[in-house]
């Protein structure tokens, strides 16, 4: 395998393909325009998907219309509130920064954000998994991503591996990719 046409956002659509089952719930914790939205109602049965900001439920619907998917519950609420909604999912995606193409002062925030990745560490199922993107370059995202990291480190080893992907040599803040999975 090669890494060189690779980014973040596909490392985690491989590592979802190759993990969730049609029988899965899965979470878009992130909503955003829909992609990851449409690529888990594909690979799943029931998708949940959330976000804050009014545009992201809006465009992903019409992504999810022109795609035929009608197994997504589109939520306009704050990740950090998904076990109001989901009591188990096999996993749980997260993409960390700003909405794209939309408003670049409104972004995730560590609080929330590590809040929303611990609900989802009590939501996933024994062989369950969160993946996490983290966009933390311009002015946004460092203090988020810092903490993060120091959040993960933390984690119970015995309950969870935790792995980071990371492009040491490529220009402009590489994403991060980040899996955490329950340890049987």
């Amino acid at each position: 395998m090669t890494y060189h046409d690779k980014n973040a956002l596909k490392l985690s659509h491989e590592y979802l393909k190759a993990h969730i089952n049609k029988d899965d719930i899965t979470v878009d914790a992130t909503m955003g325009r829909g992609r990851d939205t449409l690529l888990l109602c594909n690979l799943s049965k029931e998708v949940y998907a959330f976000d804050i900001q009014k545009e992201a439920p809006l465009s992903t619907k019409a992504l999810l219309d022109e795609n035929n998917c009608t197994n997504a519950r589109l939520i306009l609420d704050s990740h950090h509130n998904l076990k109001d909604y989901v009591q188990e999912a096999k996993c749980v995606v997260f993409n960390l920064g700003f909405l794209p193409g939309g408003d670049h002062t409104i972004f995730s925030h560590s609080d929330t954000s590590i809040k929303a990745i611990e609900a989802s560490l009590d939501i996933i199922k024994e062989d369950g998994f969160v993946s996490i993107c983290s966009y933390y370059g311009g002015d946004t995202g460092f203090e988020e991503r810092d903490n993060l990291l120091k959040f993960l480190e933390h984690l119970d080893g015995k309950k969870y591996t935790v792995m980071l992907h990371s492009f040491l040599n490529r220009p402009n803040c590489p994403p991060l990719f980040i899996i955490i999975e329950k340890n049987h």
